[in-house]
């Protein structure tokens, strides 16, 4: 590991972003208890909203795993997980109604969207080979190889800054469709709902400034090799 002046901020970033994710899953539980005002499963508000967006043609789909909820662009089609699926629980209807939302994201041809999609792949390759490469380049004495660790981590990092504006219009996306059909009901509900999302939304900032920082560590690293 390189030690250096980013090391307590990775660290910190490190520690938020396990609170974060303990707040999520405290925050999905107590709503994933609560049910919805209308009584519809996550399948159900998934079906809706697809419908009134002339996306008929989409499946809504079970698949297993918790918080495995996906939209994929491929298939076309929106996976819940099975305790979104089958309950009627205010968790259920925004998790669902978000991930509907990448559906008509795909729809619309959203760039962010699109751009994301095309990059998935090959940086998910050069994000796990960039640390390698990056070390293998220190122990070696190779700053060339070094460089190519920081220049697919560089891109690895891109991919989570495209990642935000995806999912937070997403989030927006499921929010306005829920509080205009009345799905969320009371504002109880509608708080639940704009919390769930709220938290799984926390996630993605964490990720991004988890690779922000350790590219700038990288970065400087490779730098003062240069020296």
């Amino acid at each position: 590991m390189i030690f250096d002046a980013y090391t307590p901020l990775i660290l910190l970033v490190f520690v938020a972003s396990l609170l974060i994710q303990g707040y999520l899953s405290r925050t999905y539980t107590k709503w994933g208890r609560v049910a919805n005002p209308r009584g519809m499963t996550g399948a159900d508000v998934a079906r809706m909203m697809l419908d009134a967006n002339g996306l008929q043609n989409v499946p809504v789909q079970m698949v297993p795993g918790n918080l495995s909820d996906h939209y994929d662009p491929g298939q076309k089609t929106v996976n819940l997980s099975e305790s979104n699926f089958r309950v009627a629980s205010v968790a259920a209807m925004a998790v669902a109604a978000h991930e509907v939302g990448h559906a008509i994201q795909d729809k619309s041809h959203m760039p962010a969207l699109v751009l994301r999609g095309k990059m998935a792949l090959p940086l998910s390759l050069g994000m796990n080979l960039a640390p390698w490469l990056f070390m293998a380049g220190i122990f070696l004495h190779l700053s060339g190889l070094m460089w190519v660790g920081v220049f697919f981590f560089g891109f690895a990092m891109l991919f989570h800054l495209i990642t935000l504006p995806v999912e937070f219009d997403a989030s927006r996306r499921a929010l306005a469709f829920l509080n205009e059909r009345g799905l969320s009901g009371s504002p109880e509900a509608q708080g639940g709902a704009r919390n769930v999302l709220t938290a799984a939304a926390l996630t993605y900032v964490a990720g991004f400034a988890m690779a922000l920082l350790q590219f700038m560590q990288m970065l400087g690293f490779a730098n003062r090799s240069d020296d």
